[in-house]
C-alpha cells in the first residue's frame, strides 16, 4: 500500500514538473512574440532623408456616402501637397452623392469622378470600383482611403508619400477610429491598435501580411503587374489585406508611423453593426499565405495554452508562485509595449482595459469564425 502511494505521488510530481516545463516553453514563445515582433513599432525610427514630392493619386470608392463625403472630401482636396489628384468612384449611389460630386468637380480641378450604374458592378465589394479608379489614376503613386475617413491634417499625403523610395512599392499606414464615450468604442479602438501593432511589427520584421484600406499606398505598376484584385475577386472583402498579402515582401514594403500621417473614421455605433463588420473582415484570413497564418496563429494559440495550463497547475502552492511570476512578467512586458505603441499612434485611455479585452478577443474570434461557417458573411453595402 505504501509503495503504490509513493508511486502515485512521484507520478504526480513528475506530471507537475513536466507541466511547468511546458508552461515555461509557452511563456518563452509569448515573450518572443513581444520582444522580437511587437516592440518594433514603438522603437522604429523613420528615415530622415530628403525626399522629392512625387505626384500622387488618391483613389476612393463610395456608395451612398453623401454625409461622409460632405465632411471628409474637402479635407482631402485641401491637402497641403503640390501635385495630387483625387479619383473618386461613385458605385451606384442612390442618395445625394452624385449631385454633390458634380458640384465639387466644378470647384476642384484635381477631382476626377467616375460613376458606376447598378448594372455594371457584377462583383461584390469594393474591388471592382477601386479597380476602375486605379486604372483611371494618372500617377504612379496611389494613396487609398475610404469615404468615411478623414486625414488627421493637411500633411497626410506628404507623410505617406515620404515613405516611398526607389525600393519601396507598398506603404502601410494607420487608420484610427475617433475616440468616443462607451465601452464599445474602447473595444474597437483597442483591437485597432493591437491589429496595427501586429501588421506593423510583422512588416518591420520582414513578414508583411496585411494593410488597411483606410490608409494604404502602393505603386500603380505593382497593381498592374499583380493583375490587381483578379486572383481574389470571388472574396467580397480583401481589397486591402489580400492585395498586400500577395504583393508585399520584406524588400518592397515600408510603414508610416508619423502622427501626421494618420486617418480617422467613426467606429460602429452598435455591437451588432461591429460584429457584421468583423465577420466580413475575417473571411479574408483563410486566404493568407500559409507562413503568415502560422505566424499569426502562434500568438493566440500560445496564450490559450498558457492560460489553460496555468489554471491546471495552479492547485499546487509552489506552482502558484511560479505561475504568478511568469504571468506578472508577461503582463508587464505586454502593457509596456502596448502603451508605447498607443503613444506612437496617438491613442489614449485604452491601457487599463488590456487584460479584459485581450481575453475577450481570444474567445470572440472563434465565435465569429463559427458564425461565418454556418452563415455567409455580410457583403460591402
Amino acid at each position: 500500500m505504501w509503495e503504490n502511494s509513493w508511486i502515485d505521488v512521484s507520478g504526480n510530481n513528475l506530471l507537475m514538473t513536466l507541466g511547468l516545463i511546458v508552461l515555461g516553453v509557452i511563456w518563452c514563445l509569448q515573450m518572443f512574440y513581444m520582444i522580437f515582433f511587437y516592440r518594433r513599432p514603438s522603437v522604429y525610427k523613420a528615415r530622415q532623408e530628403p525626399h522629392p514630392a512625387l505626384p500622387v493619386s488618391i483613389v476612393m470608392a463610395a456608395r451612398n456616402e453623401y454625409h461622409h463625403l460632405v465632411k471628409n472630401l474637402p479635407l482631402i482636396l485641401e491637402q497641403d501637397y503640390p501635385d495630387f489628384e483625387v479619383v473618386l468612384v461613385n458605385d451606384a449611389s442612390d442618395d445625394e452623392t452624385e449631385e454633390y460630386l458634380k458640384a465639387m468637380v466644378l470647384k476642384h480641378k484635381n477631382l476626377n469622378v467616375l460613376t458606376i450604374r447598378s448594372t455594371l458592378n457584377f462583383f461584390k465589394g469594393k474591388k471592382f470600383p477601386l479597380g476602375l479608379g486605379i486604372k483611371a489614376a494618372k500617377n504612379e503613386l496611389l494613396l487609398l482611403t475610404d469615404a468615411d475617413c478623414r486625414p488627421c491634417g493637411p500633411g497626410w499625403i506628404t507623410e505617406m508619400q515620404a515613405c516611398f523610395d526607389e525600393k519601396t512599392d507598398i506603404v502601410l499606414g494607420y487608420g484610427a477610429y475617433t475616440s468616443q464615450k462607451g465601452l464599445l468604442n474602447k473595444l474597437i479602438r483597442w483591437e485597432t491598435v493591437f491589429t496595427a501593432m501586429q501588421y506593423f511589427s510583422f512588416a518591420l520584421a520582414g513578414h508583411p501580411y496585411m494593410g488597411v484600406g483606410r490608409n494604404l499606398a502602393y505603386r500603380k505598376s505593382v497593381f498592374n503587374k499583380g493583375n490587381g484584385f483578379l486572383s481574389h475577386y470571388n472574396v467580397s472583402s480583401g481589397d486591402d489585406d489580400l492585395f498586400v498579402n500577395q504583393n508585399a515582401n520584406k524588400k518592397n514594403t515600408n510603414v508610416c508611423l508619423s502622427p501626421t500621417g494618420l486617418t480617422y473614421s467613426f467606429p460602429s455605433r452598435t455591437f451588432s453593426e461591429w460584429v457584421r463588420q468583423k465577420r466580413r473582415h475575417i473571411t479574408t484570413g483563410r486566404h493568407y499565405k500559409t507562413s503568415h497564418k502560422f505566424l499569426l496563429a502562434g500568438w493566440p494559440v500560445s496564450l490559450v495554452l498558457f492560460i489553460g495550463l496555468s489554471l491546471f497547475l495552479a492547485f499546487q502552492p509552489f506552482n502558484l508562485a511560479i505561475i504568478g511570476l511568469l504571468l506578472l512578467i508577461r503582463q508587464i512586458t505586454f502593457l509596456c509595449i502596448f502603451k508605447k505603441t498607443m503613444n506612437r499612434l496617438t491613442e489614449k485611455k485604452l491601457l487599463v482595459f488590456s487584460l479584459i479585452f485581450e481575453l475577450f478577443f481570444i474567445l470572440f474570434y472563434p465565435v465569429l469564425a463559427s458564425m461565418n461557417f454556418f452563415r455567409k458573411a455580410p457583403a460591402w453595402k
